[in-house]
């Protein structure tokens, strides 16, 4: 059970292992932004190119569902990034229950958007977690666990892409413990339990009374979507790339001619930007056709 390209990386590594995959409950089709043409999820074209069986109901909330996952008769559920909550009556129809990727080291960041909150955070560390579903939100315990280095030039996409290649060998791992019944179980410090909620269109903006490190940080935890903005003449600008310099002015405003802006405490130089509708851009080639001149006052 998966959506995204998160979960991709899983659904190959169990095709490799040439385990039997009764069924692939995915996210359905949606309209594409034009509305143009219906686009599938990433794991639904992965599983109709493995000629695999997918399912992808808009909720799992009703009889016909329950009904549905019974007759699969599943040894085992993995979920990975599914984008719906499993219901509490669905957890013991798997004979082996239901067990989750999630991309953080729970209890820390349980929720929506793990990888972006560890990064806006300052996290050092983050990682995954193979646990096993319970009624709560990703309260389970905890099989596996393996962590990952946060270092300053990861932003959400590389960091995903890591994660999602770590969760895809650690899953194989549990697999083989499951069948092996040597799978242990561990309680979270429920105590110690941190939420990542989903990201909001508030979460977008930037904020320049925030330091400069902590404006990089909602950067890259923003990139390669939806990304971070300030907005100018009415438009909402993208920084997708920022670096913090040891400078300082006023608050918001522009410290020269190539998009040095004061923070907080010191200045970030925007690297790379985009304008609604357009390209991403260089900083030089993005002034080249939006003058921004020193001393400019962002609000």
């Amino acid at each position: 059970m998966g959506t995204p390209e998160f979960a991709v990386p899983t659904l190959k590594e169990l095709l490799k292992e040439k385990l039997d995959i009764a069924y692939v409950y995915t996210q359905p089709p949606k309209k594409s932004n034009r509305g143009l043409k219906i686009e599938k999820t990433p794991i639904h074209l992965e599983a109709e190119k493995n000629n695999l069986k997918v399912h992808y109901p808009t909720s799992l909330k009703n009889e016909g569902e329950l009904d549905f996952f019974k007759k699969i008769n599943a040894d085992l559920a993995i979920v990975v990034a599914y984008g719906q909550i499993i219901p509490e009556n669905f957890l013991n129809l798997s004979k082996n229950g239901f067990i989750n990727i999630h991309a953080s080291l729970l209890p820390y960041w349980r929720g929506a958007a793990p990888i972006q909150r560890a990064i806006m955070n300052g996290d050092k560390f983050t990682g995954i977690s193979i646990m096993k579903i319970e009624k709560g939100l990703d309260t389970g315990p905890v099989m596996l666990s393996e962590r990952v280095e946060i270092n300053n030039q990861l932003n959400y996409g590389l960091l995903s892409d890591q994660l999602s290649i770590l969760g895809s060998k650690l899953i194989i791992k549990a697999i083989d413990l499951i069948v092996k019944n040597k799978a242990k179980f561990q309680e979270q410090d429920h105590n110690k339990a941190t939420h990542a909620k989903k990201i909001t269109r508030e979460d977008e903006e930037i904020s320049w009374n925030n330091n400069a490190d902590k404006i990089v940080r909602q950067i890259n935890a923003l990139n390669p979507k939806p990304g971070a903005c300030f907005k100018f003449k009415n438009e909402r600008i993208k920084i997708w790339k920022a670096e913090v310099k040891d400078q300082k002015g006023k608050i918001g405003s522009t410290l020269n001619e190539n998009l040095l802006i004061a923070c907080k405490d010191f200045a970030i130089q925007a690297l790379e930007l985009q304008r609604p509708g357009k390209k991403i851009q260089k900083v030089k080639e993005f002034l080249l056709g939006f003058k921004i001149p020193k001393g400019t006052q962002f609000t």
